[in-house]
């Protein structure tokens, strides 16, 4: 009976070690780490910024476990690039009941896939009576920064100005995230378009600098490019203070994920290894 009861547990162990893994968690060493190490570690810190690629699914899902768990022993504000500083109004009176998910739609410039990538954080956020913080600049002074520069701003008023970082915007062309955009763009790449990138990451970084409470969590979401390496929002966040704990996290695709390859080594402090071959949300 006992040789019995040995073996069917050896076959319940190996049917649990067969399974194949979707995602694989590692430290920016390249080492894997357990999910739950790593939520240890986001819990004693002040600011995450979870860099996601924008159709993952894994990344998603991560997203709203990641919130759920640091929320048990934490209090937390949470915050997206999906979301713009002018439709902060409408965000607030979604989660205070004052408009329906449907007015939501109709009243601010919501992704084509926030319905099933980004409401699940919004109503969570809204279930626990959180703040839901919209943390990226209007879309149209982006443009304004892609077509005349960052002097292009100089003619907003007042108002305008108040959903974006503080003008004037330090900006950092050498930094290597930045040049690397022009790389990617060829022909098609101008400085103009690197500041582009700068003034939203700058503004993400202001607003969620600008919402920040002492002894709390702020989650923010937001895609991989704006914090990977270190730079992009980090950057910005780290010129205005340096004080605080920051921790970042990037999405990656894989067609192995059992070794992370070197290219993806040290693009953040968490980097999620995610299968090839995973679903995506469009």
């Amino acid at each position: 009976m006992k040789i019995f009861q040995i073996a069917i547990a050896l076959l319940f162990s190996l049917s649990i070690y067969s399974q194949k893994p979707a995602y694989v968690i590692y430290n920016a060493k390249g080492k894997k780490v357990g999910y739950k190490k790593m939520l240890k570690d986001l819990s004693q810190k002040d600011i995450v910024l979870f860099g996601e690629l924008h159709n993952n699914a894994i990344a998603h899902w991560l997203e709203l476990e990641v919130t759920k768990d640091i929320h048990k022993s934490k209090t937390i504000v949470l915050g997206a690039e999906m979301l713009e500083a002018d439709n902060q109004t409408q965000v607030n009176n979604y989660l205070n009941n004052i408009i329906d998910a449907k007015a939501l739609d109709t009243v601010a410039r919501l992704w084509p896939n926030y319905k099933t990538d980004y409401a699940p954080l919004v109503n969570y956020a809204k279930e626990n009576k959180l703040p839901f913080i919209a943390t990226n600049i209007p879309r149209r002074y982006a443009n304004l920064v892609y077509k005349k520069g960052f002097s292009g701003l100089d003619s907003l008023s007042t108002l305008e100005k108040s959903w974006i970082a503080p003008l004037p915007i330090i900006f950092d062309s050498e930094l290597p995230t930045y040049k690397n955009i022009l790389k990617m763009m060829g022909d098609h790449g101008t400085p103009e378009l690197v500041m582009a990138q700068a003034i939203k990451d700058a503004t993400m970084a202001h607003f969620i600098l600008k919402n920040y409470k002492p002894n709390t969590t702020f989650i923010h979401y937001n895609g991989a490019y704006h914090s990977n390496n270190y730079e992009g929002i980090l950057w910005y966040l780290k010129n205005k203070n340096g004080n605080l704990n920051y921790v970042t996290i990037s999405t990656v695709n894989q067609e192995d994920i059992t070794k992370l390859k070197e290219e993806h080594l040290n693009v953040a402090d968490y980097i999620i290894c995610v299968d090839d071959d995973m679903t995506t949300t469009y």
